[in-house]
């Protein structure tokens, strides 16, 4: 059942974002459902009880049987009462009238009432969206099984908005999936240093980074529909799932169907570090992290040539100015030389972001792979095991590490001025890049020596690796 009338009730924010696409025609059905669910009735007990809980009102009836409840509420749908459990003293029970019987429901408070998950500021709330839920389950159970399986989603333009709004972009993606060899007919040989260069550089492409919904419970204010399935988002509070990346606003069960084309939109992504990689680099259209791509232009420009870079630090007061300068004003933020003029403080600033990534450049689900891999004796082995591991990084944090990687290369070529060789820019990267997923002291310095030679390696091979 539709209506197109209810299309302006939606809220939805996806159908304004193209000038010729259609909105969708939203299913009116558990509307109406939830508009016919039995309103509450408090039945109030006519005396006052000394063991009533400040918490509940004259609903409370104190300690009565469950016959006693059912009497009290006369068959009247939507009735309800609470009462104290005669056979565990202490804990209460909130007695409902729903579909010509008595439900018992064992009731909680924690600052707020609840029965199951949802928590509600009142016991009219608690028991409207109960029977609100009730009738619309009890009446819909088959449509909503099969509420699914026909979604607008892929059909009304959702997909291709949210898809051609990541690809207006040049990406560099993966390199290509076949293997760096180094191997010629049983005979170990030098890594060629030439060939798999030419050959990655040259493959670049529009990619869409994929990224999944951060789908968060939320409570709609007015009516809502599902813009996977376009059926109402029924219930009182916590009615669905809203993406806090993009805004997309779904049932729980549509949500596990959505696929992994969240466009974030600026306007939620509040700050700049600490947030996830993929997330900031399609909020901001572009292939790696603005922070990345500014603050090595800034030290290639003026630094290349300090002595101790990346290891000498700058003042952290001073590096805390540059991170909220990003956070402020994203590429906007001033970060030359007359800003900054120790070119420690920029390099500071982008080891700290690395640093503050939720999710490390080289993934925690990777992190065991590239340590396994660093503890490779055979040389070329290692290599070989190093790269299919760069070929499982998500793309965003693939084209971050080859862009960090290309850097540091070219600080080693000022080894000379800078004192900064592959091995002293592993040990301030290791721990910066990578980061075991059980954070344990222990672990972090057992590995220390081969998140170390990982770095170094890659800078070492950065030409044939990426």
């Amino acid at each position: 059942m539709a209506a197109s009338s209810n299309s302006s009730l939606s809220g939805s924010s996806v159908s304004s974002d193209a000038e010729d696409f259609q909105p969708p025609i939203w299913k009116s059905y558990l509307y109406q459902l939830q508009q016919e669910a039995p309103r509450p009735k408090r039945v109030t007990c006519p005396q006052e009880m000394e063991s009533r809980p400040k918490y509940y009102g004259r609903e409370f009836h104190g300690m009565v049987s469950r016959e006693r409840a059912d009497e009290l509420l006369d068959g009247a749908e939507g009735a309800y009462l609470i009462r104290e459990s005669q056979r565990q003293p202490g804990t209460h029970t909130l007695a409902l009238r729903f579909g010509n019987q008595t439900l018992n429901y064992r009731l909680f408070y924690d600052g707020k009432h609840f029965v199951g998950e949802k928590r509600f500021e009142s016991i009219h709330d608690l028991v409207t969206d109960g029977l609100i839920t009730l009738y619309i389950e009890t009446k819909a159970a088959e449509y909503i099984s099969r509420m699914t399986t026909n979604p607008i989603y892929e059909h009304v333009g959702y997909t291709s908005q949210r898809r051609d709004r990541g690809t207006q972009r040049l990406c560099r993606g993966h390199p290509p999936s076949r293997k760096v060899t180094f191997q010629d007919e049983g005979k170990i040989s030098s890594p060629p240093l030439l060939g798999p260069r030419a050959t990655l550089r040259d493959q670049e492409k529009h990619y869409s980074y994929d990224k999944v919904h951060n789908f968060k419970t939320h409570t709609f204010r007015g009516p809502h529909w599902c813009e996977y399935c376009a059926n109402f988002m029924w219930g009182l509070i916590a009615q669905g799932l809203r993406c806090s990346d993009c805004g997309l606003n779904v049932h729980k069960q549509c949500s596990r169907l959505v696929p992994s084309d969240c466009q974030p939109d600026l306007r939620r992504i509040k700050k700049v570090f600490s947030c996830d990689l993929t997330t900031l680099v399609k909020a901001h259209s572009t292939p790696r992290p603005m922070v990345v791509d500014m603050c090595i232009r800034e030290i290639e420009r003026r630094g290349l040539q300090s002595e101790g870079l990346y290891r000498v630090s700058g003042f952290m007061e001073h590096i805390e100015d540059v991170k909220l300068a990003f956070d402020r004003d994203g590429d906007k933020a001033d970060i030359s030389e007359d800003a900054y003029a120790d070119i420690n403080i920029i390099a500071g600033a982008l080891k700290l972001y690395l640093r503050d990534l939720p999710i490390p450049v080289i993934t925690y689900d990777l992190y065991s792979r590239f340590i396994q891999a660093a503890k490779i004796a055979d040389p070329d082995a290692r290599l070989e095991a190093i790269h299919d591991g760069l070929l499982l990084l998500p793309p965003a944090h693939y084209e971050t590490l080859r862009y960090l990687m290309t850097h540091l290369k070219r600080v080693t070529s000022f080894e000379k001025d800078n004192l900064m060789n592959a091995e002293n820019l592993g040990i301030v990267f290791g721990p910066t890049l990578m980061r075991p997923p059980d954070q344990s002291t222990l672990a972090t310095l057992n590995d220390m020596r081969y998140q170390k030679l990982v770095i170094q390696l890659l800078i070492e091979n950065e030409d044939i690796l990426f």
